[in-house]
């Protein structure tokens, strides 16, 4: 099955979310303080840090690596057992899952991040970037070219 023009739209998303969490993230682990990303250590008074280091670990691998393992899997349809461990659906190759834990990822991080820390201008865009992993990621044309049963065999 040849590749969905909507797929090229979700690579992007996936792209676009690594690179600012990976930036982000490398930016809080380097400065604690939040100082690089022009963050005040007041904005984290409400929460259990009493720096960004943790955050900042938290956010460089699970909204950055999480999401650029995810874009390699949905480009290349790699057959790497080692990451089948945390896929829940058996009739679809493991990124395709991941894609979806992607977007709950990112907006869990978002909604937590809005509950109990200053508003930041990203959020929104962040918000709706995680809305749209999973609106393309659950598009039926992107579910067929992903579907294990429709190949034939296992990736």
């Amino acid at each position: 099955m040849k590749r969905p023009p909507e797929l090229y739209f979700l690579f992007l998303l996936h792209l676009l979310l690594s690179l600012n969490a990976l930036v982000g993230g490398g930016l809080l682990i380097a400065e604690p303080s939040g100082s690089l990303l022009g963050m005040s250590p007041d904005w984290l008074r409400h929460t259990p840090f009493t720096t960004y280091l943790l955050p900042g670990l938290i956010l460089f691998v699970m909204v950055g690596l999480f999401p650029l393992l995810t874009l390699f899997g949905l480009l290349l349809r790699a057959n790497w057992p080692w990451v089948q461990v945390a896929n829940i659906y058996s009739d679809k190759h493991w990124a395709w899952a991941y894609s979806l834990f992607s977007g709950i990822i990112l907006l869990t991080w978002i909604t937590v991040q809005q509950l109990i820390t200053q508003y930041f201008w990203l959020q929104p865009i962040l918000l709706i970037m995680g809305l749209l992993i999973l609106v393309f990621t659950l598009l039926p044309r992107v579910q067929q070219y992903y579907s294990l049963k429709n190949e034939g065999h296992v990736f």
